[in-house]
């Protein structure tokens, strides 16, 4: 049988844009129609990378062209709930990269968006194809860990000279709870199901936004609590997963390159493995689940040809009440509890 040929539009040509989106969509075997670029080294990197793609200067030129059967969204994140709504408008599937919106409340204008003009849509949480994401999953699956208690994760870097770019500038859109914190509350409610409660603390040490961030979340059920860590300014990250049950924990020390001191532990790991099951001073290595985060395109093929999207947009509404019930915690210095209706 054929491959099934998508004319996908992608909106945006930066780190996102070309270094994640497309590179991925070509990893998945699929091609770009069509770019939503301006500035002229990108206009030629987009030339380079897909000859043949039609190159626009705005959405708006590009929805007015029609003729694609999906619109990806790489733009910065305080663009995304106008963006999708045109795109849902005009009648096109949308992929949009997290966060959906800046609030849960724009990303409940864009479920009523997607119902009233019966567009689909989706939102790149891609974080849940990460190797130790679904390494831990599979872990889960077999009861390896026993009864979980607590989940930790930290999304750490040593940055003393902050990025002059949005993400870091821009006080609505950008922030390490936004960007880092979507996906790492996100990752956490995949293992452990939604959160019944928010504990925040949120500075900004070198940028604008928040640079610092710590979140204390409590799963509905009680059971299970979750630590989630994000900053630019640690000199000695911590490990990138700690899993603990009443059978032993799961161990990662280091995350794609980050410099960490704690890497030198997986000097004597196997290849083909992803962390560490660990017991006092035992510890055996894993072996790495299948996957990777191409696969989300590879979902996105088959949700354009009738299935299910690779990511439910409910699930960006209850990120969203999470990341908003921390910022009031972060002010109020209470937990807060977290709209799950």
């Amino acid at each position: 049988m054929a491959r099934m040929t998508h004319r996908i539009a992608l909106v945006g040509y930066g780190s996102a844009g070309r270094g994640i989106h497309a590179r991925l969509i070509r990893e998945a075997g699929l091609t770009v129609s069509a770019v939503v670029v301006r500035d002229p080294g990108r206009s030629d990197q987009a030339r380079e990378d897909w000859p043949g793609a039609a190159l626009h200067a705005t959405l708006e030129e590009l929805l007015a062209a029609g003729g694609y059967d999906v619109v990806v969204l790489a733009s910065p994140s305080g663009l995304h709930e106008e963006q999708v709504t045109a795109v849902l408008e005009a009648g096109i599937p949308c992929v949009v990269d997290k966060p959906a919106a800046t609030d849960a409340a724009g990303v409940a204008r864009l479920l009523d968006v997607g119902r009233r003009t019966g567009t689909p849509w989706t939102v790149f949480h891609n974080r849940r194809l990460d190797p130790e994401q679904l390494t831990l999953r599979a872990l889960l699956a077999d009861g390896a860990l026993g009864t979980v208690h607590r989940f930790e994760r930290r999304w750490e870097r040593w940055r003393p000279q902050p990025r002059d770019r949005w993400k870091e500038n821009d006080p609505v859109g950008g922030g390490l709870l936004l960007d880092l914190g979507t996906h790492l509350v996100d990752s956490a409610v995949q293992c452990f199901g939604p959160v019944e409660s928010v504990y925040a603390e949120l500075r900004a040490l070198t940028t604008p936004t928040e640079d610092d961030v710590f979140l204390s979340l409590v799963h509905v059920g009680g059971q299970v609590v979750s630590h989630l860590q994000a900053g630019s300014l640690t000199g000695a990250p911590g490990p990138r997963t700690r899993v603990l049950g009443d059978r032993g924990a799961y161990l990662v020390t280091s995350f794609e390159g980050e410099a960490s001191p704690l890497s030198t532990l997986d000097d004597a790991a196997p290849e083909g493995c992803e962390g560490w099951l660990v017991r006092g001073d035992e510890r055996e290595a894993v072996p790495r689940a299948s996957g990777g985060h191409a696969d989300f395109y590879r979902a996105v093929s088959a949700w354009l040809a009738g299935g299910a999207p690779p990511v439910d947009p409910a699930d960006a509404l209850h990120v969203a009440r999470v990341l908003d019930a921390a910022r009031v915690s972060a002010r109020t210095g209470a937990r807060v509890p977290v709209d799950n209706r």
